[in-house]
């Protein structure tokens, strides 16, 4: 085989490679993990290494509870580079799901150690120091056994610093917990909802049986709990440096301290504020905390009467929504959707349009994730009368046609491709011109109309270049190339 043919069949496998993980990452992103496992196992018969791709497949079999394969996935990312923070997020996140919640913790740590901004490792730390507590009691009584990988203790000359201010501050400096000339309370002030951990990590440190221990690498425990305390107060450090605290700085931080509201006293204050804390927590991936502050707003407010909340069935759908959201994300699809079929029971006897819209929304979603593409796209067709906006519009007119195309409906899902494009044009929003010229494109070629197909591919992949979005333009162009063979035929 000639150096050139070696190069072509280079490029090809190149290409074909990353239009599997585009479509891995694709259908991650709409729920359909089993085809998304599909696409990014033949994506690693190429490159079988790529951490990226492992990181990809992991993810979905840890939304699937397949959290053995998940913790699998995520240490082969980390066997080239232990560094790899994506990789390490991607351990700790399996080992506190098979209720490893010690070793979780430390993966946690140690991310937390190479990306101190990063909120997922603020997070998980949190949550796994909650799980140890609930199972164990407090962290004094926590006894961790030594055994599993705990080669995460690594010398800092050993792995690549990340590029933050952090580094420059700890470079050459011995890694041993550092006094910080400031008082207790400046130090908890500096380091907000970090000082937390702090004291935990110390509260371990106290633990005997815990700090003799030795890891597979040979290093003291004791010492990379100290490693972590020296992280944390190299950033108050750099924190008294960047945000000296002031007078003026702890008036305004007491400003934005609201008194507690009971719920008896003012109802409404207490729903507004639960509402948001229900919300925060699971934008920030914390589901079980979502959860859990869920049920217990809904328990109190089944116990008001509809004097005390005028608007009592339109608040319990809202929790019902979230409870139903706060499930999905931890994989329980069928409590669910009974949960979201209770919103819209609730949501149609109040005649809430937005209310309506909002359940619809996630039943279909719901339906479509498990791959019961006609009952997804029956609710999806209720909410089209109740869409107003033009980027909705577009979106739910694109899961339309998709679920369309997931059922051979190829007439209909262009259709639908059609009037996803129209919205997304009104508006002028390149994601969904993208999108929807790809829907279009996908169902003309199966209709066999190949000008048209090859028509919309030039379109996105003008659109995929001129945002500069690589992944898809080289999906993009992958599709084109082979529209384009079908028109030479």
């Amino acid at each position: 085989m000639s150096d050139t043919t070696m190069d072509q069949e280079s490029e090809k496998s190149k290409g074909v490679f990353s239009t599997l993980v585009a479509v891995g990452d694709s259908l991650y992103l709409k729920g359909v993990n089993n085809k998304a496992i599909d696409s990014y196992t033949t994506a690693l018969s190429i490159k079988p290494d790529d951490k990226t791709c492992l990181v990809g497949r992991s993810k979905c079999y840890l939304k699937m509870g397949q959290f053995g394969n998940a913790l699998s996935d995520a240490e082969a990312s980390l066997q080239e580079d232990k560094t790899f923070f994506k990789g390490l997020y991607q351990k700790a996140e399996a080992l506190y799901y098979l209720g490893e919640f010690e070793f979780a913790l430390v993966f946690y740590h140690r991310g937390q150690k190479l990306r101190p901004l990063m909120q997922e490792f603020k997070l998980g730390i949190q949550k796994a120091e909650a799980a140890i507590e609930n199972s164990v009691g407090s962290p004094l009584s926590v006894t961790l056994e030594i055994k599993g990988d705990l080669t995460f203790f690594q010398k800092d000359e050993e792995r690549e610093q990340p590029i933050t201010a952090i580094q420059h501050l700890t470079k050459g400096k011995k890694q041993q917990t550092q006094k910080i000339p400031k008082s207790e309370k400046t130090t908890k002030q500096l380091l907000g909802e970090f000082y937390s951990d702090r004291k935990f990590l110390e509260n371990l440190l106290d633990n005997k049986d815990l700090s003799k221990g030795k890891t597979k690498g040979g290093e003291r425990v004791q010492d990379v709990i100290q490693s972590c305390l020296s992280s944390l107060d190299t950033c108050t450090k750099f924190l008294s440096k960047e945000k000296p605290i002031s007078a003026s700085g702890r008036k305004h931080q007491m400003k934005h301290n609201r008194p507690y509201h009971s719920p008896l006293s003012d109802p409404a204050q207490f729903l507004l504020k639960s509402l948001d804390e229900i919300d925060a927590e699971l934008t920030s991936g914390n589901a079980e905390g979502s959860l859990r502050k869920a049920f217990e707003v809904m328990k109190t407010v089944q116990a008001w009467s509809e004097k005390d909340v005028p608007k009592k069935k339109e608040v319990l759908g809202s929790l019902h929504s979230c409870i139903g959201n706060a499930l999905t994300e931890l994989g329980d699809i069928d409590k669910a959707m009974e949960h979201h079929q209770k919103d819209l029971e609730l949501s149609t006897q109040c005649n809430l349009p937005d209310a309506m819209s909002r359940a619809l929304d996630n039943i279909g979603g719901l339906y479509a994730q498990v791959g019961q593409y006609t009952q997804a796209i029956e609710f999806w067709e209720k909410k089209i009368p109740l869409v107003c906006g033009g980027l909705e519009k577009s979106w739910l007119f694109h899961e339309i046609g998709w679920c369309h195309l997931e059922l051979d409906h190829h007439k209909e899902s262009r259709d639908y491709g059609v009037r996803s494009l129209a919205a997304a044009d009104e508006i002028a929003d390149w994601k969904w011109q993208i999108n929807a010229s790809v829907l279009v494109a996908q169902s003309e070629l199966k209709l066999g109309n190949f000008q048209s197909c090859v028509s919309h591919f030039e379109r996105a992949l003008t659109l995929a270049k001129l945002e500069e979005d690589h992944s898809a333009t080289s999906a993009i162009q992958k599709a084109l190339d082979e529209a384009k063979q079908h028109l030479q035929q």
